[in-house]
């Protein structure tokens, strides 16, 4: 009788739980895909200034001091960015606040477009910034909050490739065609995505945090379909959300509160190792690194770029397939490798014979270390990020891990220079170092999220006591 009685309700969460793999819909799609427009506008806006820096500088007489200012504005902005830009995603919702970010990015475009001296492409690139730092809280948050649990990893990642496809993008037509005119191709995504989010449903759990629980219903039907049964997700998402509001706060302080400390430790500490291992160094000063080591800059950078497609599209599959952490912990480990590879390669640089050995090994190594930051570790700690943080500190934790990705950017950009000229084989055995404590920081705290629920993963990393 009992045995009877356990399979009955084994049946039943069997049935349950079958349910609750939603298929893929037309809305879902439509809403992702806007949704990434803002990816691949960030991506064409962090590659505009590489093939830009010719035309610009001969055009307005810029010195490499002055051009140095417009490349690196953007992340000043994206500071500001990151810092308005959970507060903002609360207050007015996740759909306004993409729409917010694409005004910043069409203004930027304009003000470089039309701009005949050099603040106002300053400025401009100081908007695109603001834009950037809004759109990187504010993509993976709406996108992981609209997906279903089945399939929300793989989407949030097929957002993410349109960033690397962005950046391919502006690398491969920017020689073509004119800087003003590049800029004005910079803005066409912002422009479709102004107009596709009149189209995309809000996300139901920033609704169900406001108190709209009727729009929390309608918007999880259009996102799963006419026919689907939304009521067990409707539950659940309303539920938690009335659990956290009635044991916690929601001010800036709350977030250092005992009970939110794994989520923001894991959050704050994923964004900065990814960066401090060295990404925005190698992927900005590339052709600088390959020509310090014997490459052909020009080939070697091209085969980069070319790489990088093929692999983000792997990572959108592995992504579901292999799980966050297991992700997380190879790509982590190859970025390390490659790093321990250039060193290597710069070390042995002094020795005549070992040329040719110096500039394979540089040459493997950032190959090495694009394609797994491509996988995995580029992309995943922002689906985690979007993952792990609770409703209701949402706005206030992800804009500071957005802020201190921003932050710890502007820092290794700024610095590798300096470091590499002084010292190019200790630089990269510092990033190495970096890249291998991600390893061990992701095996110690970083869970496995695949396949479950935001609140699910919310109620296990918060102690709502």
């Amino acid at each position: 009788m009992t045995g009877s009685m356990e399979d009955g309700l084994l049946d039943e969460n069997s049935i349950r739980k079958a349910s609750r793999q939603f298929h893929v819909t037309t809305n879902l799609v439509l809403s992702t895909s806007v949704a990434a427009c803002g990816y691949f506008a960030y991506g064409f806006a962090a590659g505009y200034s590489s093939p830009a820096q010719s035309g610009i500088m001969d055009d307005l007489g810029l010195s490499i001091a002055e051009y140095s200012v417009f490349a690196s504005i953007m992340i000043f902005g994206g500071m500001i960015g990151a810092l308005i830009s959970g507060k903002v995603a609360d207050i007015f919702g996740r759909r306004t606040t993409m729409w917010l970010s694409d005004l910043f990015f069409i203004m930027g475009w304009c003000s470089i477009t039309f701009g005949k001296r050099a603040w106002w492409l300053d400025a401009g690139r100081l908007l695109m910034g603001v834009g950037a730092g809004i759109q990187i809280y504010a993509g993976p948050i709406y996108i992981s909050e609209v997906t279903p649990k089945n399939i929300r990893g793989g989407f949030v990642a097929a957002a993410s490739c349109t960033l690397t496809l962005g950046f391919s993008l502006v690398y491969y037509i920017g020689n073509n065609m004119s800087w003003r005119t590049l800029a004005l191709v910079g803005a066409i995504p912002s422009f479709i995505q102004v107009l596709g989010v009149f189209f995309i449903p809000e996300s139901p759990r920033w609704l169900s945090k406001i108190g709209l629980e009727k729009e929390v219903e309608a918007s999880l039907q259009r996102l799963r379909g006419e026919n689907a049964d939304i009521s067990t997700e409707a539950a659940e998402i309303k539920d938690f959300t009335e659990t956290v509001q009635q044991h916690s706060g929601s001010t800036f302080m709350d977030l250092f509160s005992r009970k939110y400390a794994r989520p923001l430790i894991i959050g704050v500490g994923l964004m900065a190792l990814v960066q401090l291992g060295g990404t925005n160094a190698i992927t900005s000063f590339a052709s600088s690194i390959f020509r310090a080591a014997g490459c052909s800059a020009d080939s070697a950078s091209q085969v980069m770029a070319v790489l990088q497609l093929p692999f983000a599209v792997a990572s959108i599959i592995l992504t579901e397939k292999a799980g966050r952490r297991l992700l997380m912990l190879v790509t982590s480990a190859g970025t390390c490798l490659g790093c321990l590879l250039v060193a290597l390669g710069f070390l042995f640089k002094g020795y005549h014979p070992s040329a040719e050995l110096t500039s394979s090994m540089v040459y493997t190594g950032i190959l090495l270390f694009s394609i797994s930051f491509t996988v995995g570790m580029g992309g995943t700690p922002w689906i985690i990020m979007s993952e792990i943080l609770p409703i209701n500190i949402k706005g206030s934790a992800g804009s500071l891990t957005a802020l201190i990705n921003c932050f710890t950017s502007w820092i290794v950009s700024y610095a590798f220079n300096f470091l590499f000229e002084w010292n190019a084989a200790g630089t990269f055995f510092l990033f190495a170092f970096f890249c291998g404590s991600v390893v061990v920081f992701v095996a110690m705290l970083v869970p496995e999220t695949k396949g479950r629920t935001l609140e699910e993963i919310q109620a296990s990393m918060t102690l709502l006591r």
